[in-house]
């Protein structure tokens, strides 16, 4: 599959089928995302699999309670720690930016490997974290159910985006 066709039929997938993720395929996904780009080279990101059942619903339940996240065979808790930025605009927020281009690039991984994935983003961090034992230096930032979807046809393009020339500026 071409770039463009990953970018242009990636969709947000909340219903999933059985079928397991096979171990080598998930590894692609994640080393997608370990090989983004970060800020002076940073790498600010840690990204924690859950497949066990019990977990993912009380992840689920801590955010606020998005069933679909535990009926996902693989759940990936991306979470991220500050460092110290003097640039502007971001400052110590900079860490932010570097998480989501690793989780852009996880979820267009896993487009390309035909598992469908969601971006989740509302959710309680300090309830999770504590689920997940993570070192107090890292939080959760965004939750990413992985699974194959659960109707053919799930990937297709949209025409629900503003036209080049309302986001582009070209002086």
């Amino acid at each position: 599959m071409d770039f463009q066709e990953v970018i242009r039929t990636r969709r947000s997938i909340r219903s999933f089928s059985n079928r397991p993720v096979p171990e080598e395929t998930l590894d692609r996904i994640l080393d997608s995302a370990r090989i983004a780009p970060s800020g002076n080279n940073r790498q600010p990101w840690k990204f924690v699999v859950v497949r066990d059942p019990a977990l993912k619903q009380q992840i689920a339940e801590a955010a606020y309670q998005q069933d679909f996240i535990a009926r996902a065979p693989v759940l990936v808790a991306c979470c991220g720690r500050r460092y110290a930025c003097p640039y502007e605009p971001h400052g110590d927020l900079a860490y932010l930016v570097d998480c989501v281009i690793a989780i852009d690039h996880l979820v267009l991984a896993a487009r390309a490997e035909s598992v469908g994935s969601c971006w989740v983003g509302a959710l309680h961090a300090g309830p999770i974290d504590r689920l997940l034992n993570l070192d107090r230096a890292f939080t959760t930032l965004m939750l990413v159910p992985l699974g194959y979807p659960a109707r053919d046809g799930a990937f297709t393009e949209t025409d629900d985006r503003k036209p080049l020339r309302e986001t582009v500026v070209k002086l």
